[in-house]
């Protein structure tokens, strides 16, 4: 669903077609994060509803949405359902037709996201490792072809990201995106730590 391509700027164009070129630009940063979302295991559409709620600067309706992204109605309405559920909009007014506004505060979302699956694999992981550990400390004759030390550094690697992960899950986002930019770069560097000591 994501656009591969990279957009380019119409050179000498007219004020009705720099517009058009903005909209070009503006579908293609709801295409990549529709893909990002659904890297993670979401449906690409919502991540393209709420990154173009979230650049308008007004509410926007289920009609427009329809029209923009040209799909049914339907599943536009399914969508708007579900960001609704997690919290990700909300509505402008309480009649049955009232736009929508993206929620730009998404931590909670995040977060409930990694506790639910991110940290459940790694504590799975984990715990394999220290069961294995035990048992080549155990019957070490048995487990001759596998190397030790390389089960406790895989070990430790884990622990890290365990950490790593208990600390985004602990961390409120800053309300200014600057600081979300602080936080994603000590996030990186974390990661970039971790990729350094394997």
């Amino acid at each position: 669903m994501a656009s591969s391509s990279k957009v380019k700027p119409l050179k000498n164009s007219s004020p009705e077609t720099e517009s058009d070129a903005v909209e070009r630009h503006v579908l293609a940063v709801c295409d990549a994060v529709g893909a990002f979302i659904e890297w993670w295991g979401f449906k690409a559409v919502h991540g393209r509803v709420w990154t173009y709620m979230a650049l308008r600067n007004m509410p926007v309706s289920q009609t427009e949405l329809v029209d923009v992204f040209g799909v049914s109605r339907s599943l536009i309405s399914g969508s708007i359902h579900q960001l609704l559920e997690l919290g990700l909009v909300r509505p402008c007014g309480d009649h049955r037709n009232a736009p929508y506004e993206a929620a730009m505060d998404v931590w909670p979302v995040v977060t409930n996201v990694i506790r639910s699956r991110e940290w459940i694999m790694i504590e799975n992981a984990r715990t394999a490792l220290e069961s294995l550990i035990e048992e080549a400390t155990y019957a070490p004759e048995r487990s001759a072809r596998y190397d030790l030390e390389r089960m406790r550094l895989l070990l430790t690697m884990t622990e890290t990201a365990q950490a790593f992960v208990r600390i985004l899950m602990k961390l409120r986002v800053p309300k200014s995106l600057e600081g979300v930019g602080s936080v994603m770069k000590r996030a990186a560097g974390i990661i970039q730590g971790i990729r350094h000591a394997s």
